[in-house]
């Protein structure tokens, strides 16, 4: 079967392409690190089976950053692959280096152009068969969300398969009669947004309306989420309290409907997480903040890409691990892998929720305060790691532009469709289980929690959560539970209390604490070891879990003792930082000279 590559730099169009050609659902977003590995599938191009890859961005063979060299190693390794370098309009002269490298090595099939619109809009000229004339290469001018143009192109691509490949581009500047750059200046919405002092204010403010609008009470996402509980807990919980067997219907209302609606109910409030998110990736906001905070994130160790992982973790942890290849640095990758667990992902939303509407009289005050902290210890795990000579940062503003609802709604709805598989597949089996083990004693008779193989199992963990208020088995059980999938443990919250939570204020804090700061479920661990390795991504995830109980306890003896317990606290972390940061120096300083009296 042939291979074909879409190559080209990033935020060229090559996702929108590939689903296009493949009927996949790639990532795509307007900017970098969108694409991190290669995403490949099976196409019917010309009457032809032929296996379609989409890469990572890439400038040039010369490589800056990991997802660039991930894209040259894979050329490397398929050397008969034919490829599709895909390429804006108003980018093609800056790429012309890259081509000319690729046809040289002869797996150059032909130039796709893309974005075509936005480029006459500014005032640029191109003519596709002038160009192919002059560079000897076959030029397509492509629409990946036209259905005619990609159809269009598809006929004209399997014609081309069965041809020859380009062995020698022309050189030379573009012809003036086949090319002219655009002419247009920045918008006055891009010249703002180029302002830092306007920027980042912004994006605080966005940021504070999109939580005010999905948390605070009587609100959207409140309202939403209220009828979803409503179905679950009257009409259908109602319904399920009628059935005859008393194991059948414990089956239903305590291991399905009440492990299931404590989830679900929050699919309103993270669908509109996930939509804010969308709105910034796809108008080009993103770069322009990643550039603004450059200076922030070097301030800590990172670097302003850093910027898309961190927003990215509000959504999932997993994702945004993956999106770390995107990073110019290897130490700046894992620096950032470590910072990640601390952003609270759209899976501890639950969490939160349940928490705070049970315990707190101002709920959104308490989930805004749990991600502001999230971020504060994120940054913190940055700068305990910050060495000297970090790399440089460079990155291409992606364009700003109004986001396509279609394309918009389509991802949304794709997120959404994840959610509700997940909940519906890992989540439910992992309540079928919780519900057999606390409903049935060794001897398998049905029976009460406290009396059942769970409880004997785990009946020693209450003492781990004693020191928040929390002497109860089921509040370890429930936490340790988001190992897996940090929704269960919402879910067996639920199973297990009810809306009757059994600890104080104080306490639930506490817990949402720990929540927040331990290890993430086993899909972003195991991310992370495809990244870092196995031992590096089970020993950090160890030391995140023990760190987030003392975590837990040092909130809780703060909030029980109030200003003075608080201001030790503070008193405390700092100290431990600095002592923290010290070893840390310590053991990674530089031992050249060492080396060098050792080797005389």
């Amino acid at each position: 079967m042939k291979r074909l590559l879409l190559v080209g730099a990033p935020n060229a169009g090559k996702s929108t392409l590939f689903n296009a050609l493949t009927g996949g659902h790639a990532k795509v977003g307007n900017w970098h690190g969108v694409t991190v590995g290669a995403c490949e599938r099976e196409a019917q191009l010309g009457g032809e089976r032929v296996l379609v890859s989409d890469l990572p961005g890439i400038y040039s063979l010369d490589c800056m950053s990991m997802e660039e060299a991930f894209t040259r190693d894979y050329l490397y390794a398929h050397p008969s692959a034919r490829v599709l370098f895909v390429c804006e309009y108003a980018a093609l002269p800056r790429a012309l280096e890259l081509m000319r490298a690729l046809s040289a090595r002869g797996v150059l099939l032909g130039i796709v152009l893309t974005k075509k619109k936005a480029f006459l809009r500014g005032g640029g000229f191109a003519d596709e068969a002038r160009l192919s004339s002059f560079l000897r290469v076959p030029v397509f001018s492509v629409d990946g969300r036209s259905r005619r143009s990609v159809r269009d192109f598809c006929a004209a691509l399997g014609r081309i398969l069965k041809g020859h490949v380009c062995s020698g581009m022309a050189g030379g500047e573009l012809p003036a009669d086949a090319w002219r750059p655009v002419r247009a200046g920045l918008s006055r919405v891009d010249s703002l947004l180029s302002n830092g002092m306007i920027c980042v204010p912004f994006f605080f403010l966005l940021l504070f309306a999109c939580f005010f609008v999905t948390f605070a009470p009587g609100l959207l996402g409140d309202s939403m989420k209220g009828c979803i509980e409503a179905f679950f807990t009257s009409f259908l919980a109602a319904r399920a309290e009628t059935v005859s067997s008393p194991v059948l219907r414990s089956f239903l209302v305590d291991g399905v409907l009440s492990g299931m609606g404590g989830v679900l109910c929050f699919l309103p409030q993270i669908a509109l997480l996930f939509l804010a998110l969308l709105l910034m990736e796809e108008s080009g906001f993103l770069s322009r903040l990643a550039m603004h905070t450059d200076g922030i994130f070097a301030a800590v160790g990172l670097n302003g890409r850093a910027v898309f992982s961190l927003l990215m973790g509000f959504g999932c942890t997993a994702a945004a691990i993956m999106t770390t290849r995107g990073l110019d640095d290897k130490r700046i990758q894992r620096r950032t892998i470590l910072c990640l667990p601390y952003i609270a992902c759209s899976a501890k939303l639950p969490v939160f929720l349940t928490l705070s509407a049970s315990l707190f009289e101002h709920p959104f005050a308490a989930v805004v305060l749990l991600y502001a902290t999230g971020v504060g210890i994120s940054f913190l795990a940055a700068l305990l790691q910050k060495r000297e000579g970090e790399a440089s940062f460079v990155l291409e503003l992606a364009p700003l532009q109004i986001p396509q609802p279609l394309f918009v709604l389509r991802s949304l709805l794709f997120q959404i469709k994840q959610f509700i598989m997940k909940t519906a597949t890992v989540i439910l089996a992992f309540f079928l289980f919780s519900w057999l083990l606390s409903s049935f004693d060794f001897r398998l008779r049905l029976c009460t929690v406290e009396e059942s193989m769970l409880a004997g199992f785990c009946g020693g963990f209450k003492y781990l959560f004693a020191p928040i208020g929390c002497c109860d088995w089921k509040i370890a059980y429930a936490a340790f539970s988001g190992l897996i999938a940090k929704e269960n443990v919402a879910g067996m919250l639920a199973v297990f209390y009810g809306d009757a939570l059994p600890f104080s204020a104080q306490s639930a804090f506490a817990f949402a604490v720990f929540i927040l700061t331990c290890s993430p479920c086993v899909s972003a661990i195991a991310a992370s070891a495809r990244e870092t390795g196995w031992r590096f991504a089970l020993a950090a995830a160890a030391c995140q879990t023990i760190l987030a109980l003392f975590f837990s306890y040092a909130v809780y003896f703060s909030l029980q003792g109030g200003a003075v317990y608080f201001f030790l606290l503070l008193c405390l972390i700092a100290a431990a930082s600095l002592l923290g940061k010290h070893a840390y120096e310590k053991v990674h300083r530089p031992r050249r000279r060492i080396a060098e009296k050792i080797h005389r």
